[in-house]
């Protein structure tokens, strides 16, 4: 059953200059500072109407989260089962570095077989709700197919831009679901420009990592079942793989929430940013100092989720990193393959490689005692090894 609720919702906020935008008009991103918008809620209204009993008797899944997320009307919250992940105590492979408390949270049971479904079921949605029929995203490949199944599910049309050497699983999940496929020569970069010159053009809506509002509101439920999971007590450090880092900022957001709900307290995990050794401009801008990327040159990894040369929230990212105490961490690809093998043989889990080099990484820090054995410690999986199968 739909769960219904009034609207909470009370404004698009810029992060950077404080500009505010309408939440019921269709948004893209802050113009004066070229920042994304996040969504301010009324929490202390849905303080009084939520609990967290009526919200753990509720159907499972990413709408029992309702009163948090954008989407007023149950008829246009689209869904293809997606959320509500498991998380996983992965004690064969906490073992072999000495940790007693790791934990896998395992994206890949996500309609389409990755996180990217949270994120885009919701941007769809409410876009829909907003009178949007028409969409458009470059993709590295999972937020593609993830776009065209929520478009067919709404009824709505979708032009999909990746690179021409994206995994032709991916390739393969768009044109089945009806979407118009684009293969571009080049990187995420070079499809996004081709895809906003044809977004302007046409007047297609552009879904692009941070370029509108919504897909962080998805993203940001992760962080609510991690909560949840850990009986609303935040593990000691969260491993991220970072390409846009929707999912990074979506969490801190979520924790953020969940504290002025006075469902959790005001201590908060220690972010890990993870990418690879081919493609780290968030690496290099924290490890300098720096409050923004710059452009990576010739970026190449086997993870294509993580070959995104200059991400467009780049300060929102560094910003969650720096004010969690957390760190960021390049990894090579022959260290996210052999972590691909060793989480398959003791865990049974066929990880993507993005998710794989968040246990690459997790060496490193253990190595260099930044985590501590006793330290709760959260791995993210964002999706299955199998639609990287050549």
């Amino acid at each position: 059953m739909p769960i219904h609720t009034t609207d909470y919702t009370q404004t698009l906020l810029c992060p950077v200059c404080g500009e505010q935008y309408d939440p019921n008009q269709v948004q893209t991103y802050c113009k004066h500072c070229n920042s994304p918008l996040l969504t301010r809620y009324d929490l202390p209204r849905v303080r009084q109407s939520l609990t967290r009993e009526a919200l753990r008797a509720r159907p499972r899944g990413l709408w029992r989260w309702a009163e948090l997320l954008p989407v007023h009307d149950p008829e246009y919250r689209f869904s293809l089962g997606e959320g509500d992940t498991p998380l996983l105590h992965s004690e064969r492979l906490g073992a072999s570095l000495g940790l007693s408390h790791l934990y896998i949270k395992d994206e890949s049971s996500n309609a389409t077989g990755t996180f990217k479904a949270r994120g885009l079921v919701v941007a769809v949605s409410r876009a829909f709700e907003l009178g949007i029929r028409e969409f458009v995203v470059p993709t590295a490949g999972n937020a593609g197919g993830a776009l065209a199944a929520y478009a067919a599910r709404a009824g709505a049309i979708s032009h999909i831009y990746m690179p021409a050497d994206t995994p032709v699983a991916n390739q393969v999940e768009v044109k089945m679901a009806g979407a118009d496929l684009h293969l571009v020569d080049g990187l995420i970069n070079d499809a996004g420009r081709q895809a906003a010159a044809d977004a302007a053009l046409h007047g297609w809506f552009d879904v692009s990592t941070f370029k509108e509002p919504y897909r962080v509101e998805g993203k940001k439920t992760m962080g609510f079942e991690l909560a949840e999971a850990f009986d609303w007590t935040l593990p000691d450090v969260i491993l991220y793989p970072t390409g846009g880092g929707t999912g990074l900022v979506g969490m801190c957001k979520a924790f953020d929430e969940l504290e002025a709900l006075g469902w959790i307290d005001s201590r908060r995990p220690r972010m890990v940013s993870v990418q690879a050794a081919g493609c780290a401009p968030v690496v290099k801008a924290f490890q300098s100092g720096a409050e923004r990327t710059e452009l990576w040159p010739n970026a190449a990894t086997i993870a294509s989720g993580l070959r995104v040369p200059n991400p467009f929230a780049d300060r929102l990212i560094l910003s969650a990193l720096r004010e969690s105490q957390g760190t960021a961490v390049s990894v090579t690809d022959e260290e996210i393959l052999a972590a691909q093998r060793e989480i398959g043989a003791k865990e049974g889990i066929f990880c993507a490689p993005e998710g794989a080099a968040t246990f690459a990484a997790l060496r490193h820090l253990v190595s260099s005692a930044w985590i501590k054995p006793d330290e709760t410690i959260v791995l993210f999986n964002t999706g299955t090894g199998l639609k990287y199968i050549q």
